[in-house]
């Protein structure tokens, strides 16, 4: 089984032709409610640095469990969590999850979305479409398929590719938790990208090993995000939750008006 990642930059501009800036729908003022969304070989807990920093802010913070199963199957987990809030939501997605909010983020409660070292396809994307071309990143060559078809990372992709910035400790609960995740993901297909609509901003993970840099910068650009970049691992919410978790808070006080 091959899998191929995003690392022919030229290629990809192939996939987000005349970029506009997007049209942006309209909230009424500063967002309450915020969804996390974890990635692949992830859970929940991936946030628990970020979650108590945006809670110390006022923020009303979800974070999803998805079933790693399927695009569709982890987009209507993530849209049963947008029905029970009571009002706006920013939607926050890292690596895969990126892909789940770009489709889930087309919901009328959804005013922005924030990438962070995500994927972020156009419309009729799709990870493997993305990813066509190139060396892949370190980290793919460290996947291991199971007899149904689900991808895990072994120990040393999770330490030297995953998660580099870590400690010893949290690599190992990392290794132990992880997500089993549906090699099919790969193939979720967006139907319409929500970021035409919707504002977004993305964190850069300068030493990503898992999906390229340059790869994540032409993304953020092509989808008009505001963009910072950390000096971090694929798991930037993990080895630097404090500016990770400030971006998402400006996001969501950012008025109406400037979205």
């Amino acid at each position: 089984m091959k899998f191929p990642f995003l690392s022919a930059i030229a290629a990809l501009a192939l996939l987000f032709p005349a970029a506009t800036t997007p049209t942006h729908a309209q909230s009424p003022g500063p967002v309450h409610n915020v969804i996390l969304v974890h990635g692949a070989w992830a859970n929940g807990a991936s946030w628990s640095k970020v979650i108590p920093l945006l809670e110390a802010k006022g923020l009303n913070v979800v974070a999803v469990e998805l079933p790693l199963t399927s695009l569709e199957d982890d987009v209507a987990t993530v849209k049963r969590a947008i029905a029970l809030e009571d009002g706006p939501v920013l939607l926050v997605g890292h690596s895969y999850g990126g892909v789940v909010i770009t489709e889930a983020g087309t919901d009328p409660k959804v005013s922005g979305l924030v990438y962070v070292a995500a994927f972020a396809p156009n419309d009729n994307g799709s990870i493997n479409q993305l990813s066509q071309g190139g060396t892949p990143p370190p980290g793919i060559a460290e996947l291991r398929p199971d007899a149904q078809g689900f991808l895990k990372i072994t120990p040393k992709g999770i330490s030297e590719d995953f998660a580099q910035d870590l400690t010893p400790a949290e690599k190992a609960d990392l290794t132990a938790t992880q997500g089993p995740t549906n090699a099919k993901v790969l193939n979720g297909t967006v139907t319409t990208a929500a970021w035409h609509q919707k504002p977004s901003w993305y964190v850069v993970a300068a030493n990503d090993r898992m999906i390229p840099p340059d790869a994540e910068r032409f993304m953020a650009k092509a989808i008009h995000a505001e963009t910072i970049t950390l000096p971090s691992s694929h798991v930037a919410m993990l080895s630097h939750p404090a500016p990770v978790a400030a971006l998402i808070e400006k996001a969501a006080a950012t008025p109406a008006a400037a979205r």
